[in-house]
């Protein structure tokens, strides 16, 4: 009996050293305060408050104890770790849009701010280009798997494919080729991951689609289990670059987080190639894309 109370003793007492760690290890859950958020209106000066007409903002937001952040912006929340996004506001003419912070501390404990800007917007897509992406109704497009150059890397801001391009067929294994990105004439944009239901991507990054796993390869992950989605599209010109810029976590070909535009290099009625920054500011990833 003496026995049994001993070992009911230690017990009790190991238990209680358990859950005295655990509560150590949760840590105090502090809600973050002081959000600031700066804006950053493209072409913005003295004579044009509202920018160059292009519609193109960057935001930034800080605060204390926050450790990653929301935007929500027309209707679009937007992840942003370090607490900068942009954003391409297409409505034409001076509009004025209320922009949400919600800054997350530990244990997702959260604040917000919400702030109003006026953006001045007086692109319209050429007809040429709306016809390209859409056939002026939907239009499905997939990696151009069968010619060099498909897929690739450069520096930010230098030559197409210039650290790397792909020789024909050189990803099949990845997830990539049987994806389909289809572009409807009413702003939505769906991404087909196949009848594999696998993308490809970069490693550490491509952890914001919240999948589970995929194959390592060196700084890439290939066959990452991740469901078709739909997002929206729109078009834009920065400094007269046209540019696709896609909601939430839409992308095309290699997923490397970032702001989720696509800058059109080249086009045709029938191909485009197009590049977008990765989220580590590291380099420009280049796609080839042809109609199905």
């Amino acid at each position: 009996m003496k026995n049994l109370k001993y070992i009911l003793g230690v017990f009790i007492a190991l238990l209680v050293v358990a859950c005295q760690d655990d509560d150590i290890s949760v840590g105090d859950l502090i809600a973050p305060s002081n959000i600031e958020i700066q804006v950053d209106i493209i072409g913005s000066d003295a004579t044009n408050p509202n920018g160059d007409g292009s519609g193109s903002v960057n935001f930034t937001a800080t605060a204390n104890n926050a450790i990653s952040y929301h935007f929500v912006i027309q209707n679009q929340t937007k992840l942003a770790v370090a607490g900068s996004v942009s954003h391409d506001f297409t409505l034409l003419g001076l509009n004025t849009y209320p922009i949400t912070v919600v800054a997350f501390g530990s244990g997702g404990i959260s604040s917000s701010k919400t702030i109003e800007v006026e953006v001045l917007s007086l692109y319209e897509p050429p007809a040429d280009l709306i016809t390209m992406l859409t056939s002026d109704a939907s239009r499905t497009w997939k990696i151009a798997a069968e010619v060099q150059n498909h897929f690739g890397l450069g520096p930010i801001g230098g030559d197409p494919f210039q650290f790397f391009g792909a020789a024909p067929n050189d990803k099949a294994a990845t997830g990539m080729y049987d994806d389909r990105y289809t572009f409807n004439i009413d702003g939505t944009f769906t991404h087909n991951t196949g009848a594999d239901g696998l993308v490809f991507g970069r490693k550490v990054l491509i952890e914001e689609l919240a999948g589970p796993g995929g194959v390592p390869n060196g700084d890439d992950i290939e066959q990452y289990p991740y469901a078709s989605s739909t997002e929206n599209w729109s078009l834009s010109a920065p400094g007269g670059q046209e540019t696709i810029s896609l909601t939430g976590l839409g992308f095309m070909g290699y997923y490397v987080g970032g702001d989720h535009k696509y800058q059109i290099y080249s086009r045709s009625a029938n191909e485009m190639v197009v590049k977008t920054a990765d989220g580590n500011g590291q380099f420009d990833w280049w796609f080839r894309l042809i109609p199905e």
